[in-house]
């Protein structure tokens, strides 16, 4: 039971990063002008609300409770990214690199922890998508 529990609150936390990232590109995508990046931008929020629907269900079928929220920290965060971030596309990319770094954090922060095979298979392709999400957004760098 014990096991059971300890993978919840592991992967709770996973999603708790997914709400907070999809929160930070809503952020992202209002301070863009440049229509190619806001695309971009609305695809990585896609590929998170995804993750969240695959975090919440397994999270279910183990039989414990997702906790579908960011909380007062999420929040903060949220309100101090939005207030602190200018509309140049070179800070908003690079604000949203760091976002997407903390979530490959995460990730490898809960693979590391004890997982169940099916748990760790699931924390695993969401380090994958954050990857070559972070890989989305340096393109735009360039362009």
């Amino acid at each position: 039971m014990h096991k059971k529990s300890e993978t919840v609150n592991s992967l709770n936390q996973l999603l708790q990063g997914e709400y907070m990232a999809i929160e930070a590109f809503n952020v992202f995508i209002s301070k863009l002008d440049d229509d190619y990046a806001k695309l971009c931008f609305q695809s990585i929020q896609t590929q998170h609300r995804n993750n969240i629907d695959i975090l919440a269900k397994h999270i279910q079928d183990i039989g414990g409770q997702p906790h579908e929220n960011t909380g007062l920290k999420g929040k903060m965060a949220e309100i101090k990214l939005d207030m602190g971030l200018s509309s140049d596309k070179s800070k908003v990319i690079n604000k949203a690199i760091e976002g997407e770094t903390q979530g490959i954090n995460m990730a490898e922060k809960v693979l590391r922890g004890k997982l169940d095979d099916a748990s760790r298979k699931i924390a695993g392709e969401i380090l994958q998508n954050d990857r070559t999400s972070i890989d989305k957004i340096r393109n735009l760098i360039s362009s």
